[in-house]
């Protein structure tokens, strides 16, 4: 048996909604205070897509823009950001959320665009359009500033156009730059842009979690990258000699060390294994595609990609097995187009694997794959655990962050390369010191926050079955 943070479908979306962000918002308070058990692995909704992971370093060319509200006008920097990849390597990015600050030395995943802002956005092949035709794509400046009918353009000039015209499309805003040739060459952008595709992700593995049992081949997780090759980790104790160690090998059971686009890679667990669970690794060197999403868990805006340097991307995929019973592998991806995270629950065991929504049980036969989408608050920051049998453990953490923040302008935003002050869902009260340390001093309300939270809950949950019962 095991348990999740959503609630079964009722009556009404916006009530079911509701319901869903008051439960989850107590529990995940309660999975704060509560801790994990020792066998759970921390996950966040971007676990298991892969790619690059990067540190945001602050605007490195730019000029100015001035967004037109109904309370006046509001000038903002504008330009490119620079970003330094874990691992090796630099990014240039530009900004699709224009009235959420970044957040000081914030990190980055590469994360597709149906877990941002992107992904419920009609005109998000056009922003990628934009990046294609613009700098620092178009590095040729006199020939941008043709196409643009101006005089000449500087790398700053070029900055601020571009980063203008991706912000009419990205947050359907009033905006123009204060420059008049950068004003000029974003209007010829906007006019231009046609819609694209969007890119592939430079390094996933599909699925990012498979299960079975012990002396069999548990996969096969597929390798999809842009780059040449990859490098295989396998699990630490995979490098030892013990004849329990779990190999990664291919489907002939050959142990690999090196793969391609394409490739298929498999667990080989000992047959006498006890029950257990391995991770491995993929790690490559390559140009993140032009386009990709970087988003943060940090609550800083979103980046999308305007160039990349030959850097280190990198995924994980993970094993679970057990002689019998239930055997669940779990993964997770945002969904934004649903404001959800779809928690993805396979099982390879021999027997039905059973879990609890609440007031609905679902039962996962085996052999079979169940998408559950676990309904979330908007910016708002999820910690939960779902529990299987034999000790089975795993933590989900992150923030949904799905939306623009264009049309809640008010007197307290902060300028685009400054870092706010902002409110986790565990603390009652904003904590000035979040937005430069990452964390929270506010430990002692958490307890009294949950309590609260949970009566919240349940309050809703009686007045949805009573809806219901009527």
């Amino acid at each position: 048996m095991f348990s999740s943070l959503t609630v079964p479908s009722l009556p009404g979306r916006g009530a079911a909604r509701l319901a869903a962000a008051a439960l989850v918002s107590a529990l995940a308070v309660a999975g704060v205070v509560n801790g994990a058990a020792p066998a759970a692995a921390a996950q966040d909704g971007s676990r298991g897509q892969g790619g690059a992971t990067a540190t945001i370093g602050g605007l490195k060319t730019h000029g100015t823009a001035v967004i037109h509200g109904d309370d006046g006008d509001q000038e903002v920097p504008a330009g490119l950001f620079e970003m330094s990849v874990e691992g090796g390597g630099m990014l240039q990015t530009y900004c699709v959320d224009i009235q959420n600050p970044t957040q000081k030395d914030a990190k980055y995943q590469e994360t597709p665009w149906s877990g941002t802002s992107l992904g419920t956005n009609k005109d998000a092949g056009r922003v990628r359009w934009i990046l294609q035709n613009s700098y620092p794509q178009v590095n040729d400046l006199a020939a941008l500033a043709k196409k643009a009918d101006v005089r000449a353009l500087t790398e700053e000039e070029a900055a601020v156009g571009t980063q203008v015209a991706i912000w009419r499309y990205s947050d359907d805003t009033d905006v123009e730059a204060v420059d008049p040739q950068a004003e000029r060459l974003a209007d010829y952008l906007e006019k231009h842009a046609r819609a694209l595709a969007e890119p592939e992700a430079s390094l996933t593995l599909d699925p990012p979690a498979v299960s079975g049992h012990p002396g069999e081949r548990l996969g096969p997780v597929t390798v999809h990258t842009n780059a040449d090759g990859a490098t295989v980790t396998p699990p630490v104790a995979a490098t030892a000699t013990a004849d329990d160690a779990v190999r990664v090998v291919d489907k002939k059971g050959i142990p690999v060390t090196e793969v391609t686009d394409g490739s298929q890679i498999f667990f080989d667990v000992p047959e006498d294994a006890e029950p257990g669970t391995a991770e491995l690794s993929v790690q490559a060197s390559t140009t993140v595609p032009v386009g990709r999403a970087f988003a943060s868990e940090s609550r800083s805006q979103t980046q999308i990609l305007a160039g990349s340097s030959e850097s280190t991307v990198a995924a994980t995929a993970t094993a679970t097995w057990a002689a019998g019973g239930a055997i669940p592998a779990l993964s997770a991806e945002k969904d934004c187009a649903e404001g959800a995270l779809d928690i993805t629950a396979l099982n390879k065991g021999d027997e039905p694997f059973t879990f609890e929504l609440l007031d609905a049980e679902y039962t996962i036969a085996p052999g079979e794959t169940r998408t559950v989408p676990v309904p979330l608050p908007e910016d708002r920051a999820y910690d939960f655990t779902i529990r299987g049998p034999a000790g089975f453990a795993q933590r989900f953490t992150g923030v949904l962050d799905c939306r623009t923040r264009s049309a809640a302008l008010t007197d307290t935003t902060h300028p685009l390369s400054e870092p706010a002050p902002t409110t986790p869902v565990t603390t009652p009260t904003p904590d000035p010191n979040l937005a430069e340390t990452g964390s929270s001093n506010a430990t002692p309300l958490i307890g009294g926050a949950a309590i609260g939270l949970v009566v919240i809950g349940g309050a809703v949950l009686l007045l949805l079955r009573g809806k219901q019962e009527s």
